[in-house]
């Protein structure tokens, strides 16, 4: 924003605090006239003084000295009356009574009043004030009315009531945003798209030199919590020019046309302030994809997406208006506002990395105070998976945590509890089971925790606990060495075999079966199905994939699969997936058997302890029982120099640097 600019801001905002005080002032002496006409129609029909007749009454009371004194009252209307006070108390009051008496004022009722000896005077109103109060109020209330009902309420742009059809667009400063991009980390592909789109703003020709062209527009794409609009925020604080920010459900309303009329009104105050740049966040509330038959022939959310459409790229197109839109939902936009010329580019913002998420947590770990041995790189291995908002989560849970504690700063513990509470959901010591039920959770996760432990594709284990944790009674934890973007066949087959080891250590102890291992069967079910049908992991079927996904747009979900072979071939699709389900659950059933001394010590420890780590399992199925802390080291040692003599040690050291660790979750349901 140029200095012109800043200055012109200044003034208009000086402007309209100093109108706010007049507005506030006209309010409130609109509201005293209307007060004050209220007051005097009822207080003309309010009635304070009894009525008494003049002949006899008055008359008589006047003659026998009963009237204490008296008002005559000469009203701009032309009403005449006398009000005043008899000698005579009220026993109810203990006041002098009171009276009001029509009259007809004339000459000689003065002269009568002064030979009775009773005391009097004229009140008599400002004709000339009353007439010009009773004659403005009515006018000045009506144009109040006018005033607040249309005018002012046009003039207030996007929160009147005749203000619909403005734009909601907000213009964003660096006085208002204080995010640069020194607060985005885990993002760096994306932050080095953006920073091009800035510098052209900044400096034009270094890039129009060569005929090159900055994109119209830039799509932000990435699953929830992953920093689109903090990356917007970090734009908005970086650009040196405009920045309007609105949401995509700001052009929903409930009137025909306002959503295409604000559409146009946004980019008119854009053209006014090019070169700008116009941030729609969420763009997937009016971007979904066209479709006919569904709904009626008109929709107003198609209207909204062709004015936004025929703004972007029409007849009427203007440089230097530059639209950043975010969304987790790109299948369900339509076709041609992706193109080239409306969003010429898509940034795809993923989850981090390792390296990602320890810059991550370095910038939330700012803001809280840490001890100096927490490594946040051994916190990060740990939260593979994790977006930038579950990071940031994870640091405020682990503050509460060490604040519940009393403890001065966030220990190691805290993270790891944190990192387990965000992931698996926090411990529910609360929900108590009965003995035999707290017998079979032990069997069951152990039974899981040996079969993952003796197959060799798996990945590590991290913990293993019988204490209900979120939905959960129990769960056995993995942490991988690394993350993982492809799984091979033998690492499936051997995560569907541990998936099924609780189900088969429940069978072969209890010789029943219950119903803890739904969620078990659930995964390992998927699983099976998509090596059949869209790995081409079977052996009998071979390298094909059956069966495509069918989406309603408008529903945004997979709601059918067209079924594109025979009746054979879905026979032989649920043979393979019954086959690869029978032979995993058999696997897991052979593995307990050959250890079912190693499943009851490993039972009996959950029972006593509650909770086992991983290197624990380790320990029980390889030596049958626990080693202490000089004898880990002793291993750690003789495995070390094994695998250096290999040649293999270097390697290992490496991928322990570079690895991170998926979470995955056996769980009794």
């Amino acid at each position: 924003m140029t200095e012109k600019q800043k200055g012109t801001q200044k003034k208009d905002s000086a402007a309209n605090a100093a109108k706010l005080p007049m507005r506030g002032l006209a309010v409130w002496l609109l509201l005293i006239a209307l007060f004050l006409t209220l007051f005097q129609l009822f207080a003309q029909k309010e009635e304070k003084h009894p009525k008494i007749s003049y002949n006899p009454d008055f008359v008589n009371k006047v003659n026998e000295g009963k009237v204490r004194k008296c008002e005559i009252v000469l009203e701009v209307s032309g009403f005449q009356f006398i009000r005043g006070e008899l000698n005579e108390l009220d026993p109810k009051t203990g006041r002098p009574r009171r009276f009001k008496v029509d009259v007809v004022v004339t000459d000689e009722l003065p002269k009568w009043l002064e030979e009775n000896g009773v005391s009097f005077e004229y009140k008599q109103q400002n004709p000339y004030l009353w007439q010009i109060i009773s004659s403005a109020v009515p006018f000045l209330l009506l144009i109040g009315l006018l005033y607040f009902l249309f005018v002012r309420q046009m003039r207030i742009a996007g929160r009147g009531a005749m203000s619909f059809g403005k734009s909601r667009a907000r213009m964003l400063t660096r006085d208002k945003n204080a995010i640069t991009f020194k607060d985005v980390a885990g993002i760096d592909e994306a932050k080095d798209e953006v920073q091009e789109i800035i510098e052209f703003l900044r400096d034009p020709k270094r890039f129009q030199k060569l005929g090159g062209r900055i994109p119209k527009g830039v799509m932000l794409v990435g699953p929830p919590g992953t920093g689109k609009t903090l990356l917007a925020k970090a734009i908005a604080g970086e650009a040196q020019v405009p920045f309007f920010t609105i949401s995509g459900s700001d052009f929903v309303e409930m009137f025909v046309g306002v959503g295409a009329s604000r559409v146009r009104d946004m980019f008119e105050q854009g053209k006014k302030n090019a070169p700008c740049i116009i941030f729609i966040d969420e763009i997937d509330a009016v971007g979904r994809s066209r479709f006919t038959g569904i709904g009626g022939g008109h929709d107003e959310r198609e209207q909204t997406l062709n004015a936004l459409l025929v703004e972007m790229d029409g007849f009427e197109t203007q440089e230097g208006v530059i639209i950043i839109a975010a969304t987790n939902r790109p299948d369900v936009l339509d076709n041609a506002l992706l193109r080239p010329g409306r969003f010429d580019r898509q940034i795809v913002v993923d989850l981090p990395d390792v390296e990602g998420r320890v810059a991550i947590l370095k910038i939330h770990a700012k803001k809280v105070k840490l001890q100096k041995d927490v490594e946040l790189r051994r916190v990060a291995r740990g939260t593979p998976g994790f977006s930038g908002a579950d990071l940031a989560n994870l640091i405020n849970e682990a503050a509460l945590l060490a604040a519940r504690r009393g403890a001065d700063a966030i220990e190691l513990q805290d993270m790891e509890e944190a990192r387990d509470k965000v992931r698996w959901g926090r411990e529910r010591r609360s929900r108590r089971l009965d003995d035999k039920e707290k017998r079979l959770t032990a069997y069951h996760e152990a039974g899981h925790a040996i079969v993952l432990q003796v197959l060799e594709e798996t990945e590590p284990l991290h913990k293993v606990t019988i204490i209900p944790r979120g939905a959960a009674l129990g769960s056995t934890m993995q942490l991988p060495e690394k993350d993982r973007y492809t799984q091979n066949r033998q690492s499936l087959l051997d995560m569907m075999a541990g998936m099924m080891g609780g189900r088969a250590a429940e069978e072969m102890i209890f010789n029943d079966i219950t119903t803890g291992a739904q969620n078990d069967l659930k995964q390992a079910t998927h699983i099976a199905r998509l090596m059949v049908c869209e790995w081409g992991m079977s052996p009998l079927l071979g390298p094909q994939s059956f069966g495509a996904r069918e989406e309603l747009m408008f529903l945004g979900r997979e709601v059918s699969r067209s079924q594109e072979y025979s009746e054979e071939t879905a026979c032989k699709i649920d043979a393979e997936i019954s086959r690869l389900l029978n032979e995993n659950y058999d696997r897991a059933k052979r593995i307990l058997n050959e250890r079912k001394e190693c499943l009851v010590m490993v039972a009996d420890l959950l029972l006593e302890r509650e909770t086992l780590e991983g290197r624990d399992i380790e320990d029980l199925v390889k030596h049958g029982r626990i080693l202490d802390e000089v004898e880990r080291s002793e291993e750690d040692e003789a495995h070390k120099k094994q695998t250096d003599g290999d040649g293999t040690g270097e390697d290992a050291k490496n991928a322990e640097d570079a690895g991170e660790r998926v979470p995955h979750i056996d769980e009794t349901a």
